[in-house]
C-alpha cells in the first residue's frame, strides 16, 4: 500500500521480488471516491467534508481499513512506521465493534525460550495497546476475547490469570476489588458463550506463572503456576510487561493483535523486524479463515449502510 515507484525501489534495492504482489496507490486508485464518500456517510455526524473525506482515504491506513471493511482484503497489518494512534484511528472509525461485543482491545503474543512457562513457551498478554484503565466489565471482555483467541490459534484450554499487586486478599484496596469483579463477570461470560477456559484472579504474577510460588502461597486452582493467558489491570502494565519481556528475555513478541472488532487488524509496533511482522501477518491470516469462530456474526455490514 503506498506509492508504486517508491515501493518498487524499496524492493530492487532489497533483490526481493514483487511476483504476485499487489500494489495500490491510495492517490490514484479507482476505488477512492467510493471509499471516499462511504467515509463520508459514516462521519456525517462530526461534519466530515467530500474533501476532507478523499484527503482521509488517500492516508494508506484509512484507504486500507476501508479495504478490509469492504471485504477488498481479509486483514491489516500496519504501524511500523507511525504513532499507534495512526493505525487505530482509523480502524476505529471505519470498522465498529463486533456483534455481542462491547469492547474493542488488544493483545501480545509472548513466545520465550524456555517451556516451562505459559503453553510451551508461549503466553497471551492483554491488554497491552488500546484501553489506558478498562473498567471491570471491560477487563472480563479482554480476558474472553484473549482466551478465545489463544484457543483458536493454538487449540489449547485457556488458563487465564487476572494478575494484580496482591494474592487472593493479601491487599486491600479498590483496584483489587475491580480484578475481583472482573474474574467473576469473566467466568460468568465464558459460560454463557460456551467457552471452556479457566480464570482465577486476583493473583499476582509469579503466583500465576511459577507452580513453586503457587503452592507457598496455598493456591489451589487450575490457573496458579501455569497461567498461559496474562490479563493486565491497565495499559501501563500490559505495556511494560511486554516490552520488557521482548527486549530483556529476547522474546519474540506479536503484536498487537486487535481484538472485538468486526474485522481482523493488527498494530505492529515501531520497533519490529520483519519477522515480528511476519508472524503478526500469519495470526490475523488464521483469524480471518474462521473470524466469526472467534467473534460471531462478525463481518456481516458494509461501512455507511
Amino acid at each position: 500500500m503506498g506509492d508504486r515507484t517508491r515501493i518498487k525501489e524499496s524492493a530492487a534495492a532489497l533483490n526481493l521480488s514483487l511476483d504476485g504482489i499487489r500494489i495500490i496507490n491510495p492517490d490514484t486508485s479507482e476505488d477512492l471516491g467510493n471509499f471516499a464518500e462511504r467515509y463520508m456517510k459514516m462521519r456525517r455526524s462530526k461534519g466530515v467534508s467530500e474533501e476532507e473525506a478523499i484527503k482521509a482515504m488517500k492516508d494508506p491506513n484509512y484507504y486500507g481499513s476501508m479495504m478490509v471493511a469492504m471485504h477488498q482484503a481479509d486483514g491489516l497489518v500496519s504501524g511500523t512506521s507511525e504513532f499507534s494512534g495512526s493505525v487505530l484511528r482509523p480502524l476505529f472509525r471505519i470498522i465498529k465493534v463486533a456483534p455481542n461485543t462491547s469492547t474493542a482491545s488488544s493483545c501480545m503474543i509472548m513466545e520465550v525460550d524456555d517451556t516451562r512457562f505459559g503453553e510451551e513457551g508461549v503466553l497471551f498478554f492483554a491488554d497491552c495497546g488500546v484501553i489506558p484503565a478498562p473498567s471491570s466489565e471491560q477487563l472480563a471482555d479482554i480476558a474472553v476475547s484473549t482466551a478465545n483467541l489463544a484457543k483458536h490459534l493454538m487449540g489449547i484450554k485457556p488458563r487465564v490469570a487476572m494478575l494484580s499487586y496482591s494474592t487472593k486478599g493479601s491487599a486491600g484496596h479498590p483496584e483489587i476489588e475491580k480484578i475481583q469483579t472482573a474474574t467473576h463477570l469473566a467466568k460468568v461470560k465464558a459460560a454463557d458463550t460456551d467457552l471452556d477456559a479457566d480464570f482465577d484472579g486476583e493473583i499476582q504474577v509469579d503466583a500465576a506463572l511459577v507452580p513453586d510460588v503457587a503452592r507457598v502461597k496455598s493456591l489451589d486452582s487450575r490457573v496458579a503456576g501455569h497461567a498461559n493467558v496474562l490479563i493486565f489491570p491497565d495499559l501501563n502494565s500490559g505495556n511494560i510487561a511486554s516490552k520488557l519481556l521482548k527486549h530483556m528475555a529476547r522474546a519474540n513478541a506479536y503484536g498487537q493483535i486487535l481484538l472485538g472488532l468486526d474485522r481482523p487488524a493488527a498494530d505492529v509496533s515501531r520497533g519490529s523486524n520483519a519477522h515480528d511482522i511476519l508472524g503478526v501477518a500469519a495470526i490475523v491470516g488464521l483469524q480471518s479463515i474462521e473470524y466469526n469462530m472467534l467473534f460471531p456474526g462478525a463481518g456481516l455490514n458494509l461501512p455507511g449502510e
